[in-house]
């Protein structure tokens, strides 16, 4: 049956919530996931659970094999040695698609403390079972070798797949040929520009727009981290100025107006140009209403919450513990204003945004450390690969915001389509990747950083009590989280190219960009008269045509001072005016 007919509810019997205590990470090895034999590895049925896509629900059956899905119904055949994996009472979804990460990023001196071997293997314990990271190049440096760079760190630790975004911190036209390059040779659909940064990744008006133009000239997608550098340069030295130099600080010197104002700027600037764009880690009210407002006028452009701004708020940064205020520590910053993360779970289930990431970004106490003394140096960044899934549940369907359908959506769905990879990924489907979750309704957990299976001393979302998880995980057709047990391969996953020209993103910008196109008037060409300008061209004199023929004019030259000479005047008895020049026009002080 589809959604349509039960309005998303799972026909199974109530359950009373089972609560899952989550034990600490612990190291595994390929032996550990290779101990089954060799048909259970290649051929898996998921049984007696209720698949749930972005458009429909059914209780069906998924037959896995050689990690791609081969059946979904009732009563399938299956050849013997298949695995079976007991879903009653569950819900059978795409994996989690977490569209915007930083696995061991270098920044601010230090790198993220959760490497893509720990980064993924956390990705996978929550149900996400792809991730888009980010190859971010130094200004004047390369893309293209940046995008290796990441590649060569990427590739021998992912334990799940992943794509690239690349992005562009500089601008001259050797950017924009490596841009084609990327999009044309390695699968990279989406370049991201800084709004913020200044003096190191910021880009200015007239570079965004030259980005702009070669994201729309190439297929490409366009992201934007939205937020007013200069602004945020002046008011930062003001801060300092005056003393703030604690983790508050930093929210303070980035308002929420200052999101909303690089949001609403980058949406006009993309918009001159027909490019689409992306706004990624939409963090306020403010900056949303931009998106939702702008879409509503027909721009194409997509906003990205993410668990942070879904799950808490702004007010830890004046928490008087200086290592639980600088745990918070994000750019753009969580907003003090505690109803944002309602609002923002809004806009999600009415559609107005899109998609969720996690912008995560770790760093332990002692790197957060660093800006003890200047708020300026703390390393900006927090978890949130390992949550989302259980916090957006929580937040959404729990709450009753959004159903099961919307869940996967927003959690999966919309990704894939954005970002080109759909229906491989981000569906339960004949022919897509056997990428699922299993996942129980009905338990409940405890987020907390001495459980959770990241590298990062700190959860932002610790003591949050949350409702669904992910008891199973399956990931190439395997079995690699299994009943709060993580059996992550490194190197298991691999690099997910994004082919240019979305469907998603660009199936209208065609006919936008015709049925918007400035319009030439016919009109009958202008014949009467035209004035006349002087090699300077300051001067203007009434066409002779409209001076009657038996006038003659006589003018003095200038006073020696170059000023008005008063024995000339402007009027003639036949009611015409000459215009003077505008050195006439002066006069002698």
């Amino acid at each position: 049956m589809d959604a349509s007919s039960d309005e998303g509810v799972v026909t199974e019997e109530v359950v009373v919530p089972q609560r899952v205590e989550r034990r600490a990470a612990e190291p595994w090895d390929a032996q550990s996931v290779d101990s089954t034999d060799g048909s259970a590895q290649n051929r898996l049925l998921i049984k007696g659970g209720r698949v749930v896509n972005d458009d429909m629900m059914q209780d069906a059956d998924v037959y896995i094999e050689d990690g791609i899905i081969k059946q979904v119904g009732t009563n399938l055949h299956t050849p013997g040695g298949t695995r079976v994996v007991e879903a009653k009472g569950h819900l059978v979804m795409p994996g989690g698609i977490d569209t915007h990460t930083h696995m061991q990023l270098p920044f601010m001196g230090t790198f993220a403390v959760d490497d893509f071997y720990t980064g993924t293997r956390a990705a996978l314990a929550g149900g996400t079972t792809m991730i888009m990271d980010f190859a971010i190049p130094q200004k004047g440096e390369s893309l293209v070798e940046a995008y290796h760079r990441w590649r060569s760190w990427a590739d021998p630790k992912v334990c799940c797949d992943y794509a690239l975004h690349v992005g562009v911190t500089w601008w001259c036209d050797k950017v924009g040929k490596e841009m084609e390059e990327l999009t044309e040779e390695h699968g990279i659909n989406s370049f991201k520009m800084f709004m913020a940064y200044k003096d190191t990744w910021q880009l200015d008006d007239h570079d965004l727009l030259e980005s702009f133009k070669q994201c729309k000239e190439i297929g490409a997608l366009a992201q934007v981290h939205a937020e007013n550098g200069d602004i945020i340069k002046e008011n930062t030295a003001k801060l300092l100025d005056m003393g703030i130099t604690g983790p508050e600080g930093h929210e303070l010197s980035r308002p929420e107006e200052v999101e909303a104002e690089a949001t609403n700027r980058a949406c006009v600037l993309a918009n001159q140009v027909g490019c689409p764009l992306y706004v990624v880690h939409v963090m306020s009210k403010s900056a949303a209403d931009v998106v939702s407002n702008k879409r509503r006028q027909g721009h194409i452009v997509f906003g990205e919450p993410i668990a942070a701004s879904l799950g808490t708020d702004g007010t830890h940064y004046y928490h008087k513990c200086w290592r639980h205020a600088a745990a918070h520590v994000m750019g753009p910053p969580l907003r003090p204003d505690c109803e944002t993360p309602k609002y923002l779970m809004d806009l999600l289930a009415n559609g107005d945004l899109q998609t969720t990431g996690t912008d995560n970004c770790t760093f332990s106490a002692s790197q957060k450390a660093l800006g003890k003394d200047d708020f300026t140096k703390i390393p900006n960044g927090v978890n949130g690969v390992e949550d989302r899934m259980s916090v957006i549940w929580e937040k959404g369907v729990v709450s009753g915001k959004i159903d099961p359908c919307k869940f996967v959506a927003v959690t999966s769905t919309n990704a894939a389509k954005i970002f080109n990879i759909y229906p491989k990924k981000g569906r339960i489907a004949v022919g897509s990747d056997a990428d699922i979750v299993v996942w129980n309704p009905h338990a409940t957990r405890t987020i907390s950083a001495k459980t959770h299976y990241q590298a990062v001393d700190f959860n932002i979302f610790e003591g949050m009590e949350v409702h669904g998880i992910a008891d199973y995980v399956i990931c190439h057709g395997r079995v690699v989280v299994e009943e709060g047990n993580v059996r992550a391969v490194s190197g298991m996953g691999k690099f997910v190219p994004t082919p240019s020209h979305s469907p998603y993103v660009y199936g209208r910008v065609q006919e936008r960009d015709i049925a918007n196109a400035p319009k030439k008037v016919d009109r009958a060409p202008y014949d009467g008269p035209v004035i006349q300008l002087n090699n300077q061209g300051l001067t203007q004199a009434v066409e002779s045509s409209i001076i009657p023929t038996n006038q003659e004019f006589y003018t003095r030259g200038p006073t020696r001072c170059g000023g008005l000479n008063l024995h000339d005047s402007s009027f003639h008895v036949s009611g015409q005016l000459v215009a003077l020049t505008n050195t006439q026009n002066s006069h002698c002080i």
